[in-house]
């Protein structure tokens, strides 16, 4: 046996640093849990690599990519029904392994199986995959397993999975109609500009110099000539590419994440979509982690990991530090300022009742009723906009280009 130092939560939420006796790092997290806590760090004592365990062949070959949502949703509720059942954990996987399709959860379901037959918990093996179980749905399904409730966690887990999964979809859905009609916008504006408006300054060279012609004309012809240039043609084209591009870089770091983050915030029209979705993810989280027996300080870590969003990562940051000091939740919650009073109000009455983990529910559900309704109007709203818009560039052009010939009418007259 070889000695672990470990840094652990209680149930209570308090660090815990000690040592413990286990043959490998696995066997030491496994004895820390069925003693109810909830390990962050566990290293062999002096660094020693020899209580490493050695992995298989097999092992080393393991591959798991990523995993759709709607298949982790599924998987969980029927894993939630056969444990609901009173089927053992390893017989159920390997059930499940056998109604998959030939596929990346497939493969996955049988290297969990694999690993619960070596003696690793479910929240263990899943760990092992990063890129199909988030730090959320590893850390819920350890807390189903030291409280007896696995079968329970996983259905909350499903449920939480698809509400997230809803939301995000009406989102991305209610962003393609603008998309399109700004493409399609560019690229009807750039065709009149390279291959019609030079054709029309030719009819207008008879006129003399550019002074005979109107202001909206000469400004149009002068585009054009511009645009006539490739290089300028294809920089407009690619500019939309170079800012996605930029903004992805940026948002490697925490700082460029945070500065991206304030300006969806304070941006008109989907400032109060993002806030609504933001506010109603962390709440969700944190309060399905709490729901589920997870300390509060381990919950309030895993949802700031998962927050999606680092302004309210930031805050929930200093929520964490403040209530390691003794202050409670409402206090730092309200001395941010990123949340309305509301949600305050209703943190607030949850610690006091000790139903925090159902004010947060609440909270989340109400935020995502509201965010649902605003996409609904964001949408009616973007129609008539657009058609304005392209309407109002393909006009523009248009009387650019009739004025000189009412200017030659007037003339003639």
């Amino acid at each position: 046996m070889a000695k672990f130092k470990y840094e652990a939560l209680d149930a209570k939420g308090k660090e815990v640093k000690a040592e413990i006796d286990a043959l490998s790092s696995d066997e030491a997290i496994s004895k820390l849990k069925n003693k109810g806590l909830f390990p962050t760090k566990v290293e062999a004592k002096g660094g020693s690599k020899k209580t490493q365990v050695k992995k298989t062949g097999r092992q080393k070959k393991r591959r798991s990519g990523k995993v759709k949502t709607k298949q982790i949703c599924q998987f969980s509720r029927q894993l939630s029904t056969l444990q609901d059942a009173g089927l053992a954990i390893l017989r159920s996987l390997r059930i499940l392994e056998q109604q998959q399709k030939p596929g990346t959860l497939k493969r996955v379901v049988g290297y969990l199986a694999e690993d619960i037959e070596g003696g690793a918990t479910l929240s263990e093996a899943m760990a092992k995959h990063p890129k199909c179980f988030s730090e959320l749905f590893v850390n819920m399904v350890a807390a189903g397993e030291v409280g007896g409730v696995l079968d329970v966690i996983l259905s909350r887990l499903a449920d939480f999975l698809e509400k997230s999964e809803r939301l995000k979809s009406k989102i991305k859905g209610a962003m393609v109609y603008p998309v399109v009609v700004m493409t399609a916008a560019i690229a009807i504006v750039l065709g009149l500009m390279i291959f019609v408006i030079p054709t029309f300054a030719e009819v207008l060279s008879d006129m003399g110099d550019g002074a005979d012609l109107p202001w909206l004309t000469q400004k149009l012809l002068d585009l054009s000539d511009w645009l006539c240039n490739w290089w300028n043609a294809g920089m407009v084209v690619a500019s939309p590419f170079v800012i996605i591009a930029f903004v992805k870089f940026i948002k490697q770091f925490r700082n460029g994440r945070y500065v991206v983050d304030q300006v969806k915030l304070h941006t008109p029209v989907i400032k109060k979509i993002v806030y609504k979705t933001a506010v109603a993810r962390w709440t969700r989280t944190l309060g399905t982690l709490i729901s589920a027996g997870v300390p509060i300080l381990e919950a309030i870590n895993i949802a700031r990991d998962t927050s999606g969003n680092e302004v309210y990562a930031r805050m929930l940051e200093k929520v964490h530090h403040s209530i390691r000091q003794g202050d409670s939740f409402a206090n730092p919650l309200r001395a941010s300022k990123t949340v309305d009073s509301i949600v305050v109000n209703m943190v607030d009455v949850g610690e006091e009742t000790g139903d925090l983990d159902k004010m947060l529910e609440k909270v989340a559900n109400n935020f995502d009723e509201e965010a649902d309704v605003l996409v609904g109007s964001l949408m009616s709203l973007l129609e008539p906009i657009m058609i304005i818009f392209l309407g109002g560039m393909v006009g523009t052009i248009v009387l650019a280009m009739f004025l000189p010939m009412v200017k030659i009418i007037q003339v003639l007259m």
